[in-house]
């Protein structure tokens, strides 16, 4: 068994980066575990564990279901928190709305449901997670930050593949491996 996703690369560029060392300069005396600038992504699909012989269907499926559907740019914009201001979790930046990662998503999902794997109903809310908050009590320095970024473009991401990760969980965080690069042309 695997713990696996599928999802998109975001390859950080110097924007970001600086958008993030605000946050965490900004936020230094809380706890929160900021991800890893090489970790982000934007899941399409998170599958949990899973047995060899059904990501081979899966890895299958999205080659079938994606190859060809082509290449798209997404804008990251802007930043939030998951929960809310009085009790925030997690930190993240936004996309903004595209219909090309739309129709991939759901690409995707129609490809799972023919597999028969099950998956969450919840509605498609594509972000990129920078920080999981253990414990907040600037809540005023973040509410600046949020209020700093909120509808700056922070990158142009040029999508051209989807990815089938395994997670691995390590005390030092997860590492993503990547197990299938499926190219989108």
């Amino acid at each position: 068994m695997k713990r696996i996703f599928i999802a998109l690369k975001v390859q950080p560029e110097e924007s970001r980066l600086e958008m993030i060392s605000a946050f965490r300069s900004g936020l230094e005396h809380d706890v929160i575990k900021w991800t890893n600038p090489e970790n982000i992504h934007v899941t399409l699909a998170f599958l949990g564990d899973t047995d060899e012989e059904t990501i081979k269907d899966i890895s299958s499926m999205l080659h079938n279901s994606c190859k060809g559907s082509g290449q798209f740019d997404l804008i990251i914009r802007g930043c939030g928190v998951f929960r809310n201001m009085d009790d925030p979790r997690i930190i993240w930046t936004g996309i903004e709305p595209s219909e090309n990662l739309t129709y991939l998503n759901g690409l995707i999902m129609n490809g799972l449901k023919g597999l028969n794997i099950k998956m969450e109903n919840r509605p498609f809310n594509p972000h990129l997670t920078i920080g999981r908050i253990k414990h907040l009590s600037e809540k005023e320095s973040l509410r600046s930050l949020l209020n700093k970024f909120q509808k700056t473009v922070i990158q142009i991401v040029h999508v051209n593949e989807v990815i089938l990760y395994e997670s691995i969980l390590l005390q030092s965080g997860p590492v993503y491996k990547a197990i299938d690069k499926i190219n989108l042309m």
